[in-house]
């Protein structure tokens, strides 16, 4: 797979090189496969989390002295690797996700409605970095209801067209998608997602496909109502406006994390004064090197995703890349 290092060690300043997880999606295609050289498996294959430590997708170690260790694992047993935060989980969870066909229009609460109507689960706060769209491709975020009466009577009419706020995309897109918001992947599109470690979705509308049992997928049309954010402006482009800076441009920072995009041309020194740095590499390749460039040298490409500890000190980078970079917005 992308991001073999080659060597091990025993120093806890290392990078946590980690093996995705795949999952099976009726949405899915193989571009996993063709564009990143994964190993997946058979069929319509949707979603890539490639730093996880969630129970529906447990990330192993791939080397080094934590080696078929998962990332819940070490969360739970090695606390000193991510600052010793506190929390019960790993609290990010980093996706590429391949719509060959529409996802279905969801929306997923925020904390306080997760943990009082599915079991003390995270909400999810998340952002998409548009890897790549086909031509003309668009996606949904937002919507342009006023409230959850016109919402609700808009839904019982079938009129998606005037409700659903679709916006035009390209590569290079960034799109926040807060608690509340109303959101479709749609066919052709390719996108890195960043988000809070949970797997709670309200669908509010699928296309009245059937599922692989042959019946129509549940909807949660009354919890979405609920947890809709009428009052939300829907944006009408996802173009970056933030200025690059020696090569860094900042995303987004919300109370959960923050995400910046990092362009390395020949070397360049990363600071990493994080409790922990989660990496993507998605275009290029190169190498990387903990310790200010003293650390086990690791070769990274497209589609290497690796977790910086704590300790691992400034990160070297070599090579020609574009890295998605995510971390609490919080240092050590």
């Amino acid at each position: 797979m992308p991001g073999s290092d080659k060597t091990s060690t025993t120093s806890t300043t290392d990078l946590i090189i980690l093996k995705p997880v795949f999952h099976n999606k009726i949405w899915g295609g193989r571009r996993l496969a063709e564009e990143y050289g994964y190993d997946i498996p058979e069929g319509t294959v949707g979603e890539c989390w490639a730093i996880s430590a969630h129970p529906h997708g447990d990330c192993e170690v791939a080397s080094g002295v934590f080696e078929g260790k998962t990332l819940s694992e070490l969360w739970a047993s090695h606390r000193e690797l991510f600052g010793n935060e506190e929390g019960d989980c790993f609290p990010l969870l980093i996706k590429i996700l391949d719509a060959k066909d529409d996802l279905s229009v969801q929306v997923h609460p925020d904390d306080q409605y997760a943990a009082e109507h599915e079991n003390g689960s995270l909400g999810k706060s998340e952002c998409w970095y548009i890897l790549d769209a086909k031509e003309n491709g668009d996606i949904v975020v937002g919507q342009n209801a006023s409230s959850k009466e016109e919402f609700a009577a808009m839904v019982k009419q079938g009129n998606w067209a005037e409700l659903l706020n679709y916006v035009s995309i390209k590569a290079g897109d960034f799109f926040r998608i807060d608690p509340g918001t109303v959101h479709a992947i749609r066919t052709g599109t390719l996108i890195l997602e960043t988000q809070q470690s949970s797997d709670v979705t309200y669908r509010v509308y699928d296309y009245d496909r059937l599922g692989d049992d042959g019946k129509p997928r549940d909807l949660h049309l009354a919890q979405s109502l609920d947890v809709i954010d009428y009052a939300q402006k829907a944006p009408t482009s996802g173009e970056i406006t933030a200025p690059e800076i020696d090569g860094v441009t900042e995303l987004m920072s919300c109370k959960y994390f923050s995400v910046e995009r990092y362009e390395i041309e020949g070397s360049k020194t990363v600071a990493q004064p994080w409790p922990f740095m989660c990496v993507s590499v998605i275009e290029g390749e190169g190498t990387v090197c903990a310790d200010g460039g003293n650390g086990v040298e690791h070769r990274i490409c497209k589609g290497s995703h690796f977790i910086a500890p704590a300790s691992s000190g400034s990160l070297r980078f070599t090579g020609t890349m574009t890295l998605i970079v995510s971390h609490l917005p919080h240092t050590k």
